[in-house]
């Protein structure tokens, strides 16, 4: 299948009762691992691609023809979008006008009437191509792409507003954070989350910082209306304790360990086993 928006994805998964994961991509590793779990269990999947990352990886235009050619080269047939996460205003129209088929704007920091008005206008442009289109009311909590957050409780009646516009899919503050969580969490907010779905008139929701929310809290957001949950940190611990042991075992210097393509094996095959974790956890086996 080719890429495609994330709207048909989630209005199925809330529908059935299931997430869709958004796994967060970094290199040629994450996305090769991330797409070859998804085909594997026959999963739909959105790839988010966070500025930073699209810089580091050469450009927004570079990223889709990665996972472009990917899906072609391997025979790829499940559903796959690339969302633009925590895209900025600016961002938003750049990553639309390369290929992007799924768009955060991110107004959270804005005054609720600039968040408006600036989510009409990306909406406006997103709609025109079949693009989904992703909004936020309340800060997430943590880091993200250098910019920290101790996080909010949004405000319903925002959510109200923007949920309103028409957007495909929306996030709202409840207590989740970006990165790890601290040993004094207090959990996510299920009474605000609650009138958060109330009032969104069934719009797919989505829960930040993924990793590290225990199981039986994810699953109960998604009973509770989320459809997209977003992992990247996991991911990344994974990645890098597994290359971690490969080279503190002394294989790096083995034969022609050194190589990045062996180098590096162990931490994408560590990738994949968070990643058929966090499919499975949610619900989205088979459901492509």
């Amino acid at each position: 299948m080719a890429l495609v928006s994330a709207k048909e994805m989630l209005q199925k998964a809330r529908k059935e009762g299931y997430g869709v994961a958004q796994i967060n991509i970094n290199n040629l590793e994450w996305t090769k691992s991330a797409l070859s779990v998804a085909q594997e269990l026959n999963s739909p999947i959105i790839l988010g691609v966070s500025e930073g990352a699209a810089k580091y990886m050469g450009g927004f235009r570079t990223v889709v023809a990665i996972v472009t050619e990917l899906i072609n080269n391997y025979g790829y047939t499940v559903p796959v979008a690339i969302h633009l996460d925590h895209g900025s205003y600016e961002g938003s129209f750049k990553a639309l006008e390369a290929g992007f088929t799924s768009i955060m704007f991110d107004g959270s920091h804005y005054p609720i009437d600039e968040n408006v008005e600036k989510t009409k206008a990306v909406l406006k442009a997103c709609h025109a191509k079949g693009v989904s289109v992703e909004a936020e009311v309340g800060g997430i909590g943590g880091e993200e792409d250098g910019v920290v957050s101790t996080g909010e409780q949004a405000n319903v009646e925002e959510c109200r507003l923007v949920a309103s516009l028409g957007v495909d899919l929306f996030a709202a503050g409840i207590g989740n954070i970006h990165g790890t969580y601290p040993a004094n969490w207090a959990g996510l907010n299920f009474d605000l989350l609650k009138e958060i779905s109330d009032v969104t008139g069934g719009v797919p929701l989505v829960l930040h910082g993924g990793t590290g929310i225990p199981e039986d809290q994810v699953l109960r957001a998604i009973s509770l209306g989320v459809s997209k949950i977003n992992v990247n940190t996991e991911c990344q611990l994974a990645f890098a304790a597994a290359t971690r042991k490969y080279i503190e075992e002394g294989k790096d210097k083995l034969g022609k360990g050194f190589d990045p393509r062996k180098l590096l094996a162990p931490g994408a095959e560590a990738i994949k086993q968070v990643v058929r974790e966090k499919l499975t956890m949610f619900g989205s086996v088979n459901k492509a």
